[in-house]
């Protein structure tokens, strides 16, 4: 969205509307999927989301420049921690989400899918030893 540039409200939320690699546009734009934000009683701005595929490939960039390099050239215990974090945030509830993250760390499904295991068996392990009695 051009214009208003320093629309402090417009400013405070391009930085979420960005990470979440959605378009800002102007109200009157709004499809009705498109989020329209108010404020003090006017409307300001819309938000067009992404498709769920999209923000998965908005998350990846995102942590490859977090990290400073591809994805694929991390050392196996980043990417399984790149695994957690994806897990966490429903990267693999996304349909082809496991193909498209070991597409981009480099690595098969089936070592995505360890990884998600092993992630599995980390936490059923802690909270184990957090719930027997001393």
């Amino acid at each position: 969205m051009t214009g208003n540039g320093d629309d402090p409200f417009l400013a405070a939320v391009k930085p979420l509307v960005d990470a979440m690699g959605g378009e800002m546009l102007p109200p009157g734009e709004a499809g009705p999927d498109d989020v329209v934000l108010s404020w003090e009683g006017a409307d300001v701005v819309a938000v067009r989301l992404p498709q769920l595929a999209e923000s998965l490939d908005h998350i990846l960039a995102a942590m490859e420049r977090k990290q400073g390099k591809p994805l694929a050239e991390l050392d196996r215990k980043a990417k399984q921690q790149v695994v957690r974090t994806l897990e966490a945030r429903g990267a693999f509830l996304v349909r082809h989400g496991v193909e498209t993250v070991a597409g981009a760390l480099g690595v098969s499904r089936f070592t995505v899918y360890n990884y998600i295991n092993y992630a599995n068996e980390q936490r059923a392990r802690a909270r184990g030893s957090e719930a027997e009695p001393l």
